[in-house]
Formats: C-alpha cells, structure tokens, sequence
C-alpha cells in the first residue's frame, strides 16, 4: 500500500519528526499492518526530497519505540502496535482483543497456598489463611506482553487452567456471577530482574511498567489482587485528567 506521507519545510518541527509521526500514526490506525515492509532509505529519501539521515533518525526513533524492527536479509519490518490501556477497570484481555492483537495465555502456576502478609491485607483476610494464587504470561501476536500475578480468596471461583488460558480472568469472575464494581490501582516502574527478563524477552535490568490492583465487587468485598508487570515497548497507560471545579 502506498501511503501519503508528506513534509512541511515551513514547520518548525524537524522533517525527521514529522515523517516519524506520520509512520507512526500510520502502524497504529493500521495502514501499515505487521509484518509488511517499509521501502527503504533511499526510496524513502528520494520519494520524499529527504536526506538519507533524516529519513534513517525518523526509522530509528520508530525502532526505539518497538513499532518498527530492522532485519538482516529482509529490511525494516512494522511490528505489532503498542497496546494503549485506559485507565478503568478492565482486563488486559479484553484490552489486547479490543486492540486486535490476538492475546494468548500461557498459565505457568494455579494453586491454593497461604496468604502472605501483603495479600492479607489487600483481600482483607487472616494472614496464612488459604489464598488461590495464578501466575500467567499474556502474549499478543506470539510476543510476551505481560506477566501477571493473581491472588483470590479461595473458593471464590473454580480457576480451571484451561478456562485461564482461553479467556481472561474478569470474565470467568462475570461468568460466576461476581459484579465487579471497583479498584484500588497503583503503577510504577523498576528494572527487570533475570526471571523476569527471561519471560519477558528482555534484557536483565530493562525498565518495566509494573501495577498493582485490589478489585472490589458490589458489596464491597475484596475479590481479587493483582500484581502485573508489563514490556513498556508493547504496552502503556492512557490517563484523562479532568480540572477540578
């Protein structure tokens, strides 16, 4: 697909910006798709009466970004858009699927195991008292997104591993009739340790987006508490900041 990409010499924003954001804007609304090939710096360049540098910075702040990813043989390939969450209380699940990103689930622990002394007071149970806890790796189009952390009350719902790795977590909770109502939420960021560098297709020590959620249902009751971490290269938070009157 040929697109219309255009520079502005009169603007004060630099050429290589205003290319970058326009291939941007382009791989999120879908006009270039993952996987198909950028044409490259020379054809680029000429198409555009740009210079090769230009063009080349406007690839590589692409690249910093995760959009894009140079291949040895075969050029600048698009890869998969970042995933934009708003924050309300969903899942990454519906999230991923909303964006068309095809989430896959690979659940690596689901157990019954006594709470800590951190879950306890998140679920508002006695410490060691018995907590359901699953580990799952999200994955959109095959690449780890996230690593997830879960902990319930136990018997609150029957978590088949199947179920957990064909849909989310906060549909099988509707499923069991549990009204989600509410969420305590907190994010962060920290450097990933090996372990988690390893799930996530990471270098040791990369920055992380990590959050922390205790969800509540319409009686008020602590249903769920979440500790995520995710690649900030294929995921960020979306906020909207209203003026308070």
């Amino acid at each position: 697909m040929q697109l219309d990409l255009r520079v502005d010499r009169s603007s004060p924003v630099p050429l290589y910006f205003q290319l970058s954001q326009q291939l941007e804007a382009a791989i999120e609304h879908g006009s270039l798709t993952p996987g198909s090939l950028l044409g490259n710096e020379i054809e680029l360049a000429a198409r555009l009466g740009l210079s090769r540098p230009t063009v080349r910075q406007a690839i590589q702040s692409l690249v910093d970004k995760g959009l894009l990813v140079r291949r040895r043989g075969v050029g600048t390939q698009v890869v998969h858009s970042q995933v934009k969450r708003p924050l309300e209380l969903s899942s990454l699940f519906d999230d991923l699927e909303a964006a068309g990103q095809r989430p896959a689930t690979t659940v690596l622990v689901n157990t019954v195991e006594p709470a800590s002394a951190e879950v306890a007071a998140a679920l508002a149970v006695a410490e060691g008292s018995e907590v359901h806890r699953v580990e799952r790796l999200r994955l959109a189009h095959g690449e780890p997104m996230a690593y997830l952390c879960n902990h319930l009350p136990a018997g609150l719902l029957d978590l088949d591993t199947g179920q957990l790795e064909a849909t989310g977590l906060y549909r099988l909770m509707r499923a069991a009739g549990i009204t989600l109502h509410s969420a305590r939420q907190s994010i962060g960021a920290r450097a990933a340790t090996a372990a988690e560098a390893e799930r996530l297709a990471e270098t040791e020590g990369a920055p992380l987006l990590t959050m922390q959620r205790t969800t509540f249902d319409d009686t008020g009751r602590a249903v769920e508490f979440g500790d995520h971490i995710y690649r900030p290269s294929r995921y960020s938070f979306e906020f909207q900041l209203l003026v308070r009157s």
